[in-house]
């Protein structure tokens, strides 16, 4: 089976509670581990001043947690590290350049990244070209610091890159280094028509951190909530032997913010039959 102290906690659908409370909250759900989502107010790439960096340890520390890695939000906001506009492109990558940095201060061992997006009206080998140069200047950054870098493949509605498990292997041969690890969405996968098998027949060990979410296929949506087959995703990654660490995503619904330890409790009374719980931490 799976190791409990393989999932690991995460801030998603919690922007809308302070930091502390979240912290709080996770750590009551027995969670020592995060994967801290970059999100206002919590600690993003646009106001991350010394004193809520201070803050953020502080309330890590009181609350006994580690960060496995730093997911700056790259979505949502201005942050496109492949855009056709070479102003804004370079201001994401120092953005990032930033993150890496608060990935170091945090002690986390990742920094979060994926491809952006490029022009529609432009052909995908430029946005390509844009990506693999913003990623490889920012992972020499993060590399400098002793930090590593996780690369995930967004689906087509937010990326015109990487979409696919195929085109996530073709770009991460093309990047620089050999310490940038893998990511598994399931949600993505599968709208990428995508599979457990398959990524591991392409990535292996290199598979660092696994996204266990619902969809139909698509949507970040809290275990039942969706119609994909997780018990078999998660069957087939045991089957692999897969190492690395999962978590949560929950945020394909906007309730799930009103109330995210619901949406979390959920999602762990729908995981616990599939982890052996004698490694609790």
């Amino acid at each position: 089976m799976l190791k409990r102290n393989q999932l690991i906690g995460a801030n998603y659908s919690f922007q809308h509670h302070p930091f502390r409370w979240t912290a709080e909250k996770l750590g009551d759900l027995g969670f020592r581990r995060m994967e801290f989502w970059g999100i206002a107010p919590h600690l993003d790439l646009f106001y991350d001043t010394g004193a809520r960096l201070a803050e953020v340890k502080a309330i890590l520390g009181d609350n006994g947690f580690t960060v496995r890695c730093f997911t700056p939000e790259q979505v949502i906001y201005p942050i496109n590290i492949a855009s056709g506009d070479s102003a804004f492109r370079a201001a994401s990558v120092e953005r990032f350049m930033r993150a890496a940095d608060l990935s170091a201060e945090l002690g986390a061992k990742y920094l979060f990244l994926t491809p952006g997006r490029g022009f529609e009206c432009e052909t995908r080998d430029i946005a390509w070209a844009h990506s693999v140069q913003s990623i490889n200047r920012i992972a020499a950054h993060a590399r400098s610091l002793g930090v590593s870098c996780l690369l995930e493949p967004l689906q087509r509605l937010e990326s015109n890159i990487v979409t696919n498990a195929e085109e996530l292997q073709a770009f991460w041969r093309a990047l620089d280094g050999d310490d940038i690890d893998i990511v598994l969405d399931l949600v993505a996968m599968a709208t990428a028509g995508d599979s457990v098998g398959g990524y591991f027949e392409r990535f292996g060990k290199r598979i660092a951190h696994v996204h266990v979410v619902d969809g139909t296929p698509s949507g970040h949506l809290v275990w039942g909530d969706g119609n994909l087959p997780l018990d078999t995703y998660l069957a087939d990654l045991q089957a692999h032997g897969f190492d690395g660490t999962l978590t949560f995503e929950p945020f394909g619904n906007g309730s799930y913010a009103l109330d995210p330890v619901s949406a979390w409790r959920r999602c762990l009374d729908a995981i616990g039959p599939h982890l052996d719980q004698a490694d609790q931490e």
